[in-house]
């Protein structure tokens, strides 16, 4: 599999993997439904992100984007997808193994944020070495959904 940026043109085949809104929700916090390919193509689109795609061959099999700090010399991936199709078969390992090579060679702090209850998408995370951050980086972000929050998990990689 390779990484490779990531074509705009790809964006209605990334957005129609989200099949419901709580999928929705867990893949990029999006709480009015399913997203719509002109919101996935401005995603990756816009200032600091930089948007990859997974290739099995020629096939889109995951999506994932890096938002670049340059002052703070910090990367956040987010808005990670793997194709419903190819699930549970070490995809989502290998898209964030990717984007962790691409951004520890140019930064030495990668963060993430996932919902707590995304089991699937934690254990990737675990496997590519990221782990909760440390209370005195301070970092909390909370979800909303129909008047329910909880905070959001950050995970982080350092060199």
């Amino acid at each position: 599999m390779q990484l490779r940026p990531f074509p705009v043109e790809a964006a209605a085949l990334v957005a129609s993997w989200s099949t419901s809104p709580r999928e929705t929700l867990m893949w990029c916090g999006h709480r009015e439904g399913l997203v719509s390919a002109a919101t996935v193509a401005g995603w990756s689109t816009e200032d600091g992100v930089h948007a990859f795609g997974l290739y099995q061959d020629d096939r889109l099999v995951a999506y994932g984007e890096a938002w670049v700090d340059d002052e703070a010399r910090e990367v956040e991936l987010a808005r990670l997808i793997v194709d419903p199709a190819l699930r549970g078969r070490g995809v989502g390992r290998r898209l964030v193994a990717g984007l962790t090579d691409w951004a520890l060679g140019k930064y030495p702090q990668i963060f993430m944020r996932v919902h707590p209850d995304n089991t699937a998408a934690q254990r990737a995370y675990a496997a590519a070495a990221f782990e909760p951050v440390e209370p005195e980086l301070g970092r909390v972000s909370w979800i909303f959904d129909g008047g329910w929050d909880r905070p959001l998990l950050w995970l982080v990689v350092m060199i």
